[in-house]
This record gives structure tokens, C-alpha cells and sequence, in this order.
């Protein structure tokens, strides 16, 4: 499985932004895809994540009616559409995976596979 993140950049307060992860390496019709940040001096925290075959998602909750995670299943592509950002959402975003179709994983040990990071930074 490989994992690649794109997409990151600088953006004003208030602004969107939209992260892309390319998936690759097998089909992932039993995997959750997910996207996590990690701000400087922080521990890598969970941001939101679809089931794959099914499209159904769930975020954290400071990040809820904010951002959007949606799957292209004809480009093996998740996205992550990030509206009204704060200068709190600056971080490293880094997409992962795990093959299974149960429960809300949402800690980082749970997921097997990763991407690279993409910086987002957001001026106030």
C-alpha cells in the first residue's frame, strides 16, 4: 500500500484549502482511509476518515462542519476539504489507511499504512 499526500500550502484565516491522497498498491474496497495533523511540539491527532466501499465518514470534533473527507473511487483518490481554516488548524496532514470494516479508528496505532505529510499553514 502507498500513500501519497498532496495539496498542503499557505492559506489566510477564513480561507479552504483541499488535500488530496492518492492510493495505490492494492484495492481498497475494505479499507478506512483516514487523515491526521500534527502541529509542531503536538502529538499526531486524528482529523477525519471514510470508509472506503461504503463512503461513510466521521471527523473530530473540532474540525466538524468544517471539513469534508470524500472518496474518487475512479481515481483512487480521498480528499480532504478544509473550509473556514484557523491559524490552530497549522500542521503537518498525513493521510493513512487500515484494512478492516468496523468501529472508528481514530488513534494512530490503529493505522497500518502512511503517507508523507503535507504542511498547511494558515495566517491570521
Amino acid at each position: 500500500v502507498q500513500l501519497q499526500a498532496s495539496g498542503g500550502g499557505l492559506v489566510q484565516s477564513g480561507g479552504s484549502l483541499t488535500l488530496s491522497c492518492a492510493a495505490s498498491g492494492t484495492t481498497f474496497n475494505d479499507y478506512i482511509l483516514g487523515w491526521f495533523r500534527q502541529a509542531p511540539g503536538k502529538e499526531r491527532e486524528f482529523v477525519a476518515a471514510v470508509y472506503w466501499r461504503i463512503g461513510s465518514t466521521y471527523y473530530a470534533d473540532s474540525v466538524k462542519g468544517r471539513f469534508t473527507i470524500s472518496v474518487d473511487n475512479a481515481k483512487n483518490t480521498v480528499y480532504l476539504q478544509m473550509d473556514n481554516l484557523e491559524p490552530v488548524d497549522t500542521a503537518v496532514y498525513y493521510c493513512a489507511a487500515v484494512r478492516r470494516m468496523y468501529g472508528a479508528p481514530t488513534t494512530r496505532g490503529e493505522y497500518d499504512y502512511w503517507g508523507q505529510g503535507t504542511l498547511v499553514t494558515v495566517s491570521s
